[in-house]
């Protein structure tokens, strides 16, 4: 059973490293720090690859293992508390115009900016595409928890990347 193991590992990298890579490089911002946590992705994955049941799921499988690494990490360094983010949230700034392209190095700028717990939620609902309900369940929270975090987390991003001139434009108040 033991030679099947790497030649199936081997395939699962093949077909998953860009997706766990990016994933890890949007969770760390870091090039360094994202190669680490996909080598560790992978270790994890090939120790705990008689776990993986439906193979056409890997993708979510390996995004999870990766998810819970780097959260177990997290756990490690000190919560920046909400107030610290400076969130206005009475007077959220309207949605970019969807014409108007989006920074990386100032979206990722913006998201290591986030607290690991709105940063995480932010990114299973967009990246991974889970829902509120599959997020709370994974995470053991509750949804309204869930809600809330995804909420500030995209208000902190918005009041990030809006543009400059909406910034100044609105200081003139």
């Amino acid at each position: 059973m033991a030679a099947d193991k790497p030649p199936e590992l081997a395939q699962l990298v093949d077909e998953h490293h860009a997706v766990v890579y990016r994933y890890a490089y949007r969770l760390t911002g870091s090039v360094h720090d994202a190669e680490d946590l996909t080598q560790q992705t992978f270790l994890a994955a090939h120790r705990k690859l008689d776990q993986l049941r439906e193979r056409q799921r890997a993708g979510s499988w390996l995004c999870s293992i990766l998810r819970n690494a780097w959260l177990k990490a997290q756990q490690r360094r000190t919560p920046t508390a909400a107030s610290a983010l400076e969130l206005d949230l009475q007077n959220l700034v309207q949605a970019p115009d969807e014409s108007t392209p989006i920074d990386r190095e100032q979206l990722q700028r913006a998201l290591d900016a986030l607290p690991p717990e709105f940063k995480v939620v932010l990114l299973m609902f967009y990246f991974e595409g889970l829902s509120y309900r599959a997020i709370a369940e994974q995470l053991a929270v509750p949804l309204g928890t869930v809600m809330s975090r995804l909420a500030r987390g995209k208000a902190h991003l918005r009041k990030r990347l809006e543009p400059a001139s909406l910034a100044t434009a609105g200081q003139g108040r």
